[in-house]
């Protein structure tokens, strides 16, 4: 059902229209045999994920992102994931898992998101399959503060690939940071730019992302899922570990931002969503992604830190929107 909520004129959340439901649910796949590439490459399967997983083709994502549920008590539209004892999500991780490697490519990359309760759970499930690279820490800010514990405002990312040779593309995820003591050698700079901009440097990315905040109601990408990962956050991965024309797979899609990230940065790409709200949104959001392919806190090439949108709209021109962080 469309939306009843009232909204500021301001608040720029993705909604659907009964209209629009019917329109993008007529573009939702579902599996009955077994798939070739061909056959789902650009579409969104609305069905449950370890139903799916065995008809997908093997050797067909050169990357794969999965950002399942976590082991809490979660309501996704009208379905509830009811929090259960680690040993048994355990089990319910392995029972998906264990599908993956078959369909990631032999030089392909995978990325595992949890928060600080599952995410010991998702690194010994992965372990089995994969190689673990590194661990990432998103500093996410948004979180609900408590007075008897640390207020969680991080998740954890797991880079993980299916062997060692493998794609990692430096260059593309580079971070424009703002110099604070500037050292200059016989009068010129060391090691960062002086411009218009400002003072900054181009650094090395690291496990530790503190440049990326959740999608807020004013911000274009913004979807009433409750759990919505941000583009930016997308945008690090893919253009780390996967190449233009590459395929980008996503077996927990939501509101589909992987697959429209993908879109946005010249990858091929397919998803999973059950919830076929979320499948719909994915493809109204894929739509819009034809019109526009900015990605809000990337522009120029680079990756800017946060609070830094007045230099990122020198760079690419694009609009500035009410928002407390890039």
């Amino acid at each position: 059902m469309p939306s009843t909520r009232k909204r500021s004129p301001l608040n720029k959340t993705i909604e659907l229209s009964e209209r629009e439901r019917e329109h993008y649910r007529g573009r939702l796949l579902h599996l009955d045999a077994p798939a070739t590439l061909g056959e789902i490459l650009g579409g969104t399967i609305c069905q449950d994920t370890p139903e799916a997983l065995p008809l997908l083709p093997e050797n067909s994502a050169d990357l794969i992102f999965v950002d399942p549920p976590y082991n809490l008590s979660k309501t996704f539209n009208e379905r509830k994931f009811k929090r259960i004892r680690p040993e048994e999500y355990e089990v319910w991780l392995e029972s998906w898992i264990q599908h993956l490697p078959r369909i990631l490519k032999d030089n392909g990359s995978i990325y595992f998101c949890g928060d600080w309760l599952t995410s010991s759970s998702l690194h010994r499930v992965a372990s089995r399959h994969f190689i673990v690279r590194n661990r990432i820490t998103w500093e996410r800010e948004k979180g609900r503060g408590s007075t008897t514990n640390w207020k969680n405002s991080s998740e954890d990312i797991w880079f993980c690939t299916a062997s060692n040779d493998y794609n990692f593309n430096v260059d593309a995820v580079k971070i424009r940071r703002r110099v604070v003591a500037p050292y200059r050698v016989d009068g010129v700079p060391k090691d960062w730019d002086e411009s218009s901009d400002g003072q900054t440097r181009l650094t090395h990315p690291s496990n530790l992302w503190t440049d990326i905040s959740v999608p807020f109601w004013s911000m274009p990408e913004n979807t009433d899922h409750p759990t919505q990962k941000p583009e930016k956050l997308l945008a690090k991965v893919i253009l780390a570990s996967s190449n233009e024309g590459d395929v980008v797979f996503d077996p927990f899609l939501g509101s589909g931002t992987t697959s429209v990230v993908s879109r946005k940065l010249g990858r091929q790409f397919f998803g999973i969503e059950l919830d076929e709200t979320y499948c719909c949104l994915a493809g109204k959001r894929l739509e819009m992604a034809e019109s526009d392919d900015s990605i809000q806190g990337y522009s120029g090439g680079v990756f800017w830190e946060r609070n830094t949108m007045g230099q990122q709209k020198k760079k690419s021109g694009q609009q500035e929107f009410p928002f407390p962080n890039p």
